[in-house]
C-alpha cells in the first residue's frame, strides 16, 4: 500500500469502557521538560529499562493499586478535566451504529504500524489519546464530587501547565462511572494514529494488556477543549488559479482588502491571499465543514497545483508562506464540536489535519506499562 494512502481506522464496539490501571508518572520537574521526550526515543526496546532506571532514581513513580484518575490541567487560561483510564479496544464494531469511539480523520497505515511497533518495543503506552464526549448528568455530578475533594497530587510542570489529579478507587463510584459511560460515544480529539496502533497491537496480542490502550475522556459540556482551525498553504497555486477553481464549481469569489477578507471569515466563507492580493471564497456547505468543501470540490478543480499542501496552526504561519504567483494561503474557519461529531456520526471523515483541539496535557503525567499483565480490575 502506498505510504501516502489514508484509510479509515477500525472501529471498536460499545459499550465504551475505561478501566482502572496502575499509573506511571514522572516527577513534576520532568513533566513538560523538552528533554523528557528523549526518554521515549530510539532504541525503543531500551525505553522500559530506561524508565526503570528513572524509577530507581526517584524520577518516576508507580501507583501500586489500579485506579481511574480524574485529571485537571490548566494552560493559557483554559482548564480541562477528564477521566484517564485504560480504554477497552478488544471488540470491533461491524456496523456504524455499534461504534463506541468515533474517528473524524483517516490514518496512514504505515504510520500506525510504526507506532504499534514502538509501543511493543517500549512495552508501554507513553501518553493518553484524547477523547471527548458529553457526559450524563449523573457522571458529571459524580466527578464534580471527586473534584471538590483535595487532590492526591497537585503541581505545576516545567512548561507551566498546572495539574490536579484524583485517584478513583471506590468500587461504588467506579461502577457508577462504568454504567454512565456504557451508553456514551466518544470522539477522538487527538491521537488517531495512536488509537489505530492500539487496535493493531490488540490484533497481534489479544487477551492481555494490549486489549486496552491509555486514554483521557473529556466532558466537552463541562470543561471543553478549544477547537481551532488549521490553515492551508497551496504550493504551486496562484490566487487566479483559486478564482478559476471556485467559479468553475459554482461558488463565489471576490477580491477584498485584507481587513475585509479577514473579517468575513466564517463557517461558509474562506479568506485567501498570495501575500499581495486578498479574496474571499463563499462556500455552499450544507451539512459539511468548510474544510470538506475545500478539499472535495475546490482543490480538485485548480488548473495548477497544488504540488503540496502546507498545514498551519496560526494565521501568521500561513501568511508567511504566501507568495504572489507561487503559494496561496487559505485561512480556514474552525468547525464546531457539534459539526465534527455529526460528521463522525454520519460515518464521514474530514480531510487530514482538519481540527486542532487544545490544550493537550504535557507528556509524562500518565504512562501505562504493558508489563503490568494484571492491570485490569479484578
Amino acid at each position: 500500500m502506498d505510504s501516502h494512502t489514508v484509510v479509515p481506522p477500525p472501529y471498536i464496539a460499545g459499550p465504551l469502557r475505561l478501566e482502572p490501571f496502575r499509573a506511571l508518572r514522572l516527577v513534576p520537574a520532568r513533566i513538560g521538560d523538552p528533554s523528557t521526550g528523549r526518554a521515549f526515543a530510539r532504541p525503543y526496546k531500551d525505553v522500559a529499562n530506561r524508565l526503570s532506571r528513572w524509577q530507581g532514581r526517584g524520577l518516576l513513580v508507580r501507583d501500586e493499586e489500579p485506579a481511574l484518575y480524574l485529571h485537571e490541567y490548566s494552560s493559557a487560561g483554559i482548564s480541562v478535566r477528564g477521566i484517564v483510564g485504560a480504554l477497552d479496544v478488544s471488540t470491533r464494531a461491524t456496523r456504524p451504529e455499534d461504534r463506541a469511539v468515533l474517528p473524524h480523520e483517516g490514518i496512514h497505515p504505515a504510520q500506525a504500524d510504526d507506532l504499534a511497533d514502538r509501543m511493543a518495543e517500549m512495552q508501554l503506552n507513553p501518553a493518553p489519546i484524547l477523547l471527548v464526549h458529553r457526559a450524563t448528568d449523573a457522571a458529571r455530578t459524580a466527578l464534580a464530587g471527586v473534584a471538590a475533594q483535595p487532590p492526591d497530587h497537585q503541581f505545576t510542570d516545567r512548561s507551566e501547565q498546572q495539574h490536579r489529579i484524583w485517584a478513583i478507587r471506590d468500587r461504588d463510584l467506579l461502577r457508577l462511572i462504568a454504567g454512565e459511560l456504557a451508553t456514551s460515544r466518544a470522539l477522538i480529539a487527538d491521537g488517531h494514529h495512536r488509537y489505530a496502533a492500539y487496535l493493531r497491537l490488540q490484533r497481534r496480542r489479544p487477551g492481555g494488556p494490549c486489549d486496552r490502550g491509555l486514554a483521557m475522556l473529556v466532558d466537552q459540556g463541562d470543561t471543553p477543549l478549544f477547537l481551532g482551525a488549521i490553515h492551508r498553504s497551496l504550493v504551486g497555486t496562484s490566487l487566479d488559479d483559486l478564482r478559476v477553481a471556485v467559479e468553475s464549481v459554482g461558488m463565489s469569489y471576490g477580491e477584498r482588502d485584507r481587513n475585509e477578507a479577514v473579517a468575513a471569515l466564517a463557517s461558509t466563507q474562506l479568506a485567501a491571499t498570495d501575500g499581495r492580493r486578498w479574496a474571499t471564497v463563499g462556500l455552499e456547505t450544507g451539512d459539511r465543514a468548510a474544510v470538506e468543501v475545500l478539499h472535495a470540490h475546490i482543490v480538485p478543480a485548480l488548473p495548477h497545483g497544488p504540488s503540496a499542501v502546507g498545514f498551519h496552526h496560526s494565521v501568521d504561519e500561513a501568511l508567511a508562506q504566501a507568495t504572489p504567483g507561487k503559494v496561496t494561503a487559505v485561512l480556514m474557519p474552525a468547525p464546531s464540536f457539534d459539526l465534527v461529531r455529526a460528521i463522525a456520526e454520519a460515518d464521514r471523515l474530514l480531510p487530514e489535519k482538519a481540527t486542532s483541539f487544545q490544550p493537550k496535557p504535557s507528556l509524562g503525567v500518565f504512562i501505562r506499562s504493558l508489563r503490568d499483565e494484571d492491570d485490569a480490575p479484578s
